[in-house]
């Protein structure tokens, strides 16, 4: 069955790398959603795979060219090292190239046990496996790079947790799944053969412009250091919470990579937590650049006799690299709020700007996304500025802010028709919040109904977009049905 062109280069690597073994047979595979817009995105002939789809991404069928393998990995989760993680529930079918010539992989999640799973089944719940969908789909409509989702398929099995639940798999792509626990289970094994192999893999791969840099294994741990910088800044615009930004959940390609207890904000709050599993609050929104450091931190301790032979000149260099870390995440943001708010130009004061609007929204837990489309709506800036104002109980602070925004906006020299269009390409009008998750999965899952999950899939792949059939989406949580904890599914 050749419909999958694949080539695949990480399989290539030595055995140590990866575990070969075909995936659990799904007892009764059942289609839940098939990406075909991605599929023709890399090359794959949406129209022939849709029939075949559910056996082909439970794992019942491989396809001709097809190596299933998981990868090994290591990690810091919530701080602490666990010296083998490795796919525990997860297999790389392959490698693809797509119509624009990149590399990417094919991987099922929830396709059974492996030589990593750790005693556990490694069987994904239909509950984790929507969300993923859901949330990775929106993430890359908003502009955010992600790993995306190819399918979704119900296995017709059961998978225990605290209770029974339907098993599902989902098909993920991505540019790789190499993280930073890819490079710590070799340094934790002391292999510096593997570590050199694996770094000129992911130069070749992600920066193959930095391969005939004078320095390249310093160039690679500053190109990742900027990607994460700019990857976290993106995912606090539109109030999104990682919410276990582990090691082994970074990847260095700079993708969003391993949605499991994620969350976005509702109200404003900078220590919003959801994740049941982060009970010291490790992963909280505000917290989330200075995590990305750290773990950028123990990449750096890997590649350190790559970087210099001299250990303490490497150990020097490397900490230049991971001080301008902060700097690399301060122009990210600032440059993502400009956008929000309208600006196109670049002024002093305008980081100050923003941050005071988030502070008035954070002392009211004003709702983020909307009071950010809001201020993107009306045929003027006052009409606006009146809208978002009803938003606040104190208006008097809130207006008193707009009077700076206002001041500010008349450095652009540009409409306000102009203006908003920007800053609705920028903020947007629904996002898929933890509630109608919720609401989707527990359709699923307790009434096999899917409706709501393709309709909150649809809602949330045009998430700037005024589509009327779409409203009921915008709102934000009533008090009931407010979500206050987000869980793993593992």
């Amino acid at each position: 069955m050749a419909m999958i062109a694949f080539d695949n280069s990480y399989r290539r690597l030595p055995e140590r790398f990866h575990a070969a073994l075909e995936p659990a047979r799904a007892t009764a595979p059942v289609l839940i959603a098939f990406n075909a817009a991605l599929a023709d995105e890399l090359g794959l002939d949406a129209a022939a795979l849709e029939p075949v789809a559910a056996e082909l991404f439970s794992g019942n069928r491989l396809a001709e060219g097809a190596e299933p393998i998981a990868l090994a990995y290591a990690g810091h989760q919530f701080g602490n090292f666990v010296p083998q993680l490795g796919d525990g529930r997860a297999l790389l079918l392959g490698e693809v190239i797509d119509r624009k010539g990149v590399r990417r992989d094919i991987q099922l999640k929830g396709s059974g046990p492996t030589p990593f799973s750790r005693r556990g089944d490694g069987r994904a719940a239909m509950g984790p496996v929507l969300r993923e969908y859901i949330v990775c789909e929106a993430m890359h409509a908003m502009g955010v790079p992600t790993t995306r989702a190819l399918a979704a398929v119900a296995t017709g099995d059961t998978v225990w947790r605290e209770t029974p639940l339907p098993g599902a798999v989902l098909t993920r792509v991505a540019a790789s799944h190499i993280r930073i626990g890819t490079f710590q289970y070799f340094a934790a094994r002391q292999d510096a053969d593997a570590l050199k192999l694996l770094a000129d893999h992911v130069l070749a791969r992600h920066y193959p412009g930095l391969q005939d840099a004078p320095r390249p294994y310093l160039a690679l741990l500053e190109a990742i250091i900027e990607r994460q910088a700019r990857l976290v800044a993106q995912w606090m615009s539109v109030g999104f919470i990682h919410g276990v930004m582990n090691t082994d959940n970074m990847a260095v390609s700079g993708e969003t990579i391993d949605y499991g207890p994620c969350a976005f904000l509702d109200g404003f709050d900078r220590k919003a937590v959801f994740s049941s599993i982060d009970r010291n609050g490790r992963y909280a929104y505000a917290n989330q650049p200075a995590i990305a450091q750290w773990n950028l931190a123990r990449l750096a301790e890997t590649l350190l006799f790559l970087i210099d032979p001299d250990i303490d000149a490497a150990i020097a260099t490397a900490t230049e690299c991971l001080n301008r870390f902060p700097q690399h995440f301060s122009d990210a943001w600032t440059a993502a709020m400009r956008r929000k708010l309208g600006l196109n130009l670049e002024a002093e004061g305008d980081a100050t700007l923003a941050t005071a609007l988030l502070d008035l929204m954070e002392a009211e837990n004003t709702d983020f996304t909307i009071a950010f489309r809001t201020l993107s709506t009306g045929p003027s800036a006052e009409d606006a500025i009146a809208a978002t104002a009803s938003l606040f109980r104190d208006r008097t602070a809130f207006l008193g802010w707009a009077q700076s925004w206002t001041a500010r906006l008349a450095v652009e020299a540009a409409p306000f028709g102009t203006i908003a269009a920007r800053m609705r390409a920028a903020n947007p009008a629904i996002i898929p919040r933890n509630h109608r998750i919720e609401q989707a999965i527990a359709a699923a899952v307790e009434r096999g109904d899917f409706a709501p999950f393709h309709e909150l899939a649809a809602a949330t792949r045009q998430p700037f977009d005024d589509i009327a059939a779409f409203d009921a989406y915008r709102a934000p949580p009533n008090a009931d049905e407010r979500v206050c904890e987000t869980f793993c599914g593992t």
